[in-house]
């Protein structure tokens, strides 16, 4: 299973079974800021939701194609963090995350995100991860531009997000420009 001290504070870790209360709950209090970026949080009614989430990303994560981690702040889940699928041919993937907006603010998921790339690029030998951020979402477009990531463009209405369309920033980093 996977498991990553970042920090003596921080630390990411396998969605499991056991985890799907308590990140709903999670989501739930923060529903109304999450749905601003989000498309997937009106689908995510009940536990149910969660577990079939959570079991889905297992089957990613067997399948050798990614995963998904919680983001735990000492010792309570404050968010999550994952690969998506990984094309081993090209070898990349991109990074996805989300955090609760009451454990924003204290570098954890710009830590959490220096530490998958690193992951990435020194355990799964990877040579390209991508990060892609709505356009307006400066909280998460920090995080890229923070690491050094290069802005690579954007791509025009690249998500349904309820009602409307949003623009995608496109941010990559390579192996060989990784600290």
């Amino acid at each position: 299973m996977f498991s990553y001290r970042v920090d003596d504070k921080l630390c990411m870790t396998l969605l499991e079974l056991h985890h799907a209360e308590e990140l709903f709950r999670l989501l739930n209090r923060h529903r109304n800021d999450l749905r601003k970026w989000l498309p997937w949080v009106d689908g995510t009614n009940t536990v149910e939701d969660t577990k079939a989430f959570i079991h889905s990303s297992l089957q990613q994560f067997a399948a050798h194609n990614g995963f998904q981690a919680a983001i735990c702040y000492e010792g309570t889940i404050a968010g999550c963090i994952g690969l998506h699928n990984i094309d081993w041919h090209n070898k990349k993937t991109s990074i996805g995350y989300w955090l609760a907006s009451d454990q924003q603010g204290k570098g954890m998921m710009t830590r959490a995100c220096r530490a998958l790339i690193d992951y990435s690029f020194k355990e799964l030998n990877l040579n390209r991860v991508e990060i892609r951020a709505g356009e307006y979402n400066q909280k998460s477009r920090a995080i890229p531009e923070r690491l050094g990531f290069v802005q690579e463009g954007i791509v025009r209405q690249a998500e349904w997000l309820y009602d409307h369309y949003i623009n995608h920033v496109i941010y990559g980093m390579l192996a060989e420009h990784w600290e």
